[in-house]
């Protein structure tokens, strides 16, 4: 009898953790929006975006087409998920450094220097341990493979030059130039982070202010 419970609880660890680690993803579901193109046309339906190929699917009247980025000006979509409006560009980016194309950026902030992202779906191995489920601890399922979603993170400067951003943080603050000990002083004062997302905009935001004071 505590054989067969032991092995119910793996196999309901299994479950849940199968089911904790599925989930929809914002590239992966349809969102209410409208598309501007290069041409200067503006369409509205349903779209669905594609970082990793760089376009969007658009249904509109129950006809589906699908642009890439270089016919693309510009989109934006109501994310459910988010509970907002979110904003799109193609632009031009050195993806090696004699060669630029334009690819897709959400923009986070829009400034002097604006903040933008890409977003990517990355695979990561998860123990079991680091839950509080009971599992049985001779199980083979004690590791898990999980999906989560991650931003690359970019800066387009005054001079309209797009930097990608490490996540470290004196790159952070050689962004912001001769602000940058102001910069400093506002993270630490704010306890902001200089790899978290909402963080990177408030102290985006704090850098618009002051250039702009």
């Amino acid at each position: 009898m505590k054989l067969v419970l032991k092995l119910f609880i793996v196999v309901l660890f299994f479950i849940s953790a199968e089911s904790a680690f599925s989930q929809d993803f914002p590239s992966e579901i349809w969102h209410n929006g409208k598309v501007v193109l290069i041409n200067g046309d503006t369409v509205k339906g349903d779209i669905k975006y594609d970082f990793q190929n760089d376009l969007i699917q658009l249904n509109a009247n129950g006809i589906l087409k699908t642009y890439g980025a270089r016919k693309l000006f510009y989109f934006d979509i109501f994310d459910e998920m988010a509970g907002g409006h979110r904003y799109f560009y193609s632009l031009p980016y050195k993806v090696h450094s004699d060669y630029e194309t334009p690819i897709l950026f959400e923009v986070l902030f829009e400034g002097n220097i604006s903040l933008l992202a890409r977003e990517e779906i990355v695979t990561e191995n998860v123990s079991a341990s680091q839950y509080n489920y009971y599992y049985y601890p001779m199980s083979p399922y004690n590791n898990y493979t999980r999906e989560r979603l991650a931003y690359k993170f970019y800066f387009l400067e005054e001079g309209g030059e797009i930097r990608y951003y490490n996540l470290k943080k004196n790159d952070l603050l050689a962004i912001f130039g001769k602000h940058s000990k102001q910069i400093n002083q506002y993270m630490k004062k704010n306890r902001l982070k200089h790899d978290e997302l909402r963080d990177l905009v408030r102290i985006t935001s704090y850098y618009n202010a002051i250039v702009g004071s």
